[in-house]
């Protein structure tokens, strides 16, 4: 099966159904992520040997395109989802790249400081993380987040990039206003107070995070923002 018939079938049935709350009530469309999850779409960019779809930007894009025409939410959590997984498919390790190519694993970023700079600091095969983000997408409702940091003992100008499971102990979303994305999208602010993860949760060379974000984050977000834009209501919906 196509990947675009399989997201036919998912924008008619659960995707359109949460689109609705998640506009009206700000609900999270839990349901229509997980039914992309389960055709395949949240690891479409995930090697084939994985299991994944093996496919790259111009697909990621078709895919946001036509899911922001059913549910804005939904497609600001693929937004942030597919750019994420980007960098994985570089860095990440097996067992996650396998969870996100079976529809388990959900990823988003979080990068956007909401004060001081995040730091992080190894001792031995332990790294601690502490900070705030703003403008997570899917905050409290991914599996796991790209995380930024200053580089340990990379000085100030040097950022790393970790993947830190939403799980983690002290990590947490604060009771606030939610942030500027659409409606349901569950975009907010996400607090390390701190969070301990293996120093193995490195993506990439220490102080790399930097170029990780200008070469693969930026490109992939400003695409499928461009593409979410230009998108323009579904001509005919119907619900199954």
């Amino acid at each position: 099966m196509s990947y675009r018939t399989a997201l036919a079938r998912v924008l008619t049935g659960a995707v359109a159904l949460g689109g609705e709350p998640a506009r009206m009530q700000g609900k999270f469309p839990r349901s229509g992520v997980t039914a992309l999850g389960r055709a395949g779409l949240l690891g479409l960019t995930v090697a084939p040997e994985l299991g994944g779809g093996g496919r790259g930007l111009p697909e990621a894009a078709d895919v946001v395109g036509r899911v922001a025409r059913v549910c804005p939410a939904a497609a600001a959590v693929l937004r942030s989802h597919y750019a994420a997984v980007a960098v994985l498919e570089v860095h990440g390790g097996t067992w996650v790249r396998a969870e996100i190519a079976a529809g388990r694993h959900l990823c988003s970023l979080a990068l956007d400081e909401d004060g001081p700079e995040s730091v992080a600091r190894r001792a031995g095969e332990v790294v601690t993380l502490r900070g705030r983000k703003r403008h997570v997408v899917a905050a409290g409702e991914a599996d796991s987040y790209l995380w930024s940091s200053r580089a340990p003992g990379g000085g100030p100008d040097r950022q790393s990039l970790w993947l830190v499971p939403a799980h983690a102990p002290d990590l947490y979303v604060p009771a606030r206003a939610a942030g500027p994305g659409p409606s349901g999208s569950a975009t907010s602010t996400v607090c390390a107070d701190p969070v301990r993860v293996p120093a193995s949760a490195l993506l990439g060379a220490g102080g790399e995070g930097d170029r990780l974000v200008r070469d693969v984050v930026l490109p992939w977000l400003t695409e499928l923002a461009a593409v979410t834009d230009r998108s323009g209501p579904e001509p005919v919906l119907v619900a199954s």
